[in-house]
């Protein structure tokens, strides 16, 4: 099937019951002295351009989940800024639209992996679902006066979201009714998007999974200290006046080892920020930057969530965390002004590295996915939250960060997971399909809320939760 557009004509193929077109160019190869800069928009092209292969991924080290989510490989290139997009047809039809920000800690990932495959939720929901490929870690996040301009990898997911605006009628969808979803990273993304004014023009409705709203946002100083030690490790003078030029002129590969001993030498005892990440303009305490994203928000609305155990699969990966020294996790605790006897309580049986991880799990993304839940729908959002509480018996990894992903999507097949073994089939495919009903009916009628399901929202001081398992029930978040 041939999806014409402004730009040029592009021939998908047929595949699971729709139209999928892949390695679709939003934006020009970041490479070379593009390297660091905002991303340029692709340019027209005569003829009929395929659209059957995906192209390469951005440059990237291995996910530190992969003991939890399994492995993935793929063609690496900086030529990676792409678009992958599944629709029923490429009509007139005007269907509501899905983009799909990926996850990864702004350090590995792509929208075009199998495991976040968009043609179930296509199909079902007569949607179109768009994944965005963007630059990561130094390559998409470092900053330093003397170098590129901030945050290029957020610019990319912006220029993806001008393409959908400009084209995606072109593919059968509608510009008008975009909704931006994301898990971790992605997530936490959208907080970003949503504070950019040209940014939030070009969405009606977000999806918040898993956001790390409770780790620190970097500022300008911060990110320049990160660059300066980078630079170091590539013997690279940050105040010289070839900076810009070597840092450019450095293989990929030289950039990717350096970025993994950067990360190595910044890492610490329970912490998981990785070294590279969006950068603010200013300071903000986690409030302040709620509150603007609110204010920016202007009423959006918005379905949030978290898994209950977001932690334990970044732990569980992690040898130092399986028997940590008993100081070590006294010290942690009294560093997050923490009691260790109030969470020992929580979970009796719970082994040092469990009671460490629920601890994180909580200030990192839970309680500031609530306490930002709030503070949009103090200022008018349509707010609706979720808890992901499903996960095999006796896993390691509990109800993990990244466990609802392949639930959302319905690619089971795709992911070959650990945090998955174990899990019984049929209660796995009948929850899935709960969740991709509402997340379709958030896409195209603002609401979660389906057949069978009453899903309210946020008012009058209700803050309800609705806690995702084999058993599908509405609680509170003052009740969990």
């Amino acid at each position: 099937m041939i999806a014409a557009t402004a730009l040029g004509d592009l021939e998908g193929r047929a595949e699971n019951g729709v139209v999928v077109f892949r390695g679709v160019r939003y934006a020009e190869s970041p490479a070379g002295e593009r390297r660091f800069r905002a991303p340029e928009p692709v340019r027209p092209w005569n003829g009929l351009r395929a659209a059957a292969a995906d192209g390469p991924i951005a440059p990237q080290g291995p996910s530190r989940l992969r003991m939890a989510m399994g492995d993935f490989t793929r063609s690496m290139d900086e030529n990676c800024l792409t678009l992958t997009i599944w629709t029923p047809a490429a009509d007139a039809q005007a269907r509501p639209v899905l983009v799909w920000l990926h996850g990864g800690a702004w350090q590995s990932g792509a929208g075009s992996l199998g495991w976040y495959e968009g043609a179930t939720l296509a199909r079902e929901g007569d949607l179109v679902v768009v994944g965005v490929n963007y630059r990561l870690g130094a390559l998409g996040y470092l900053q330093h006066p003397t170098v590129g301009e901030p945050n290029p990898g957020s610019l990319d997911q912006i220029a993806a979201l001008r393409f959908v605006r400009a084209h995606i009628a072109g593919f059968g969808g509608d510009p008008a009714r975009v909704t931006v979803a994301g898990q971790s990273a992605g997530a936490s993304s959208i907080g970003r998007l949503i504070m950019d004014a040209d940014a939030r023009s070009l969405f009606r409705a977000a999806i918040v999974q898993s956001g790390s709203f409770g780790r620190p946002p970097l500022t300008e100083v911060e990110a320049a200290a990160t660059a300066s030690a980078f630079m170091r490790l590539l013997d690279i003078d940050p105040d010289g006046a070839d900076a810009p030029a070597s840092l450019r002129a450095t293989p990929v590969s030289a950039l990717l080892q350096a970025q993994s001993a950067l990360a190595k030498q910044m890492a610490r005892f329970g912490e998981t920020n990785p070294p590279f990440m969006p950068v603010l303009p200013k300071a903000m305490h986690q409030q302040e930057l709620f509150s603007e994203i609110a204010a920016a928000a202007r009423g959006l609305p918005v379905l949030i969530g978290a898994t209950r155990e977001e932690v334990h699969a970044f732990y569980a990966a992690d040898p130092a965390m399986r028997d940590p020294p008993e100081e070590q996790v006294a010290a942690r605790f009294a560093e997050l002004g923490a009691d260790p006897a109030a969470w020992r309580a929580r979970r009796p049986a719970g082994t040092a590295m469990d009671l460490l991880a629920d601890l994180a799990s909580e200030r990192t993304f839970l309680g500031p996915a609530w306490q930002l839940a709030a503070t949009l729908a103090a200022a008018g959002s349509e707010l609706f939250a979720y808890r992901f509480d499903w996960a095999p018996q006796a896993s390691p990894f509990r109800a993990c960060h990244c466990i609802e992903l392949p639930f959302v999507f319905g690619t089971f097949q795709a992911w070959g997971a650990p945090m998955l073994r174990g899990g019984e089939a049929a209660s796995m495919a009948a929850l899935s399909a709960r969740m991709r009903r509402s997340w379709i009916g958030f896409v195209r009628d603002l609401s979660p809320a389906c057949e069978g399901l009453d899903w309210p929202t946020w008012s009058g001081g209700a803050r309800p939760l609705m806690h995702l398992d084999d058993v599908v029930e509405l609680g509170s978040v003052e009740g969990r």
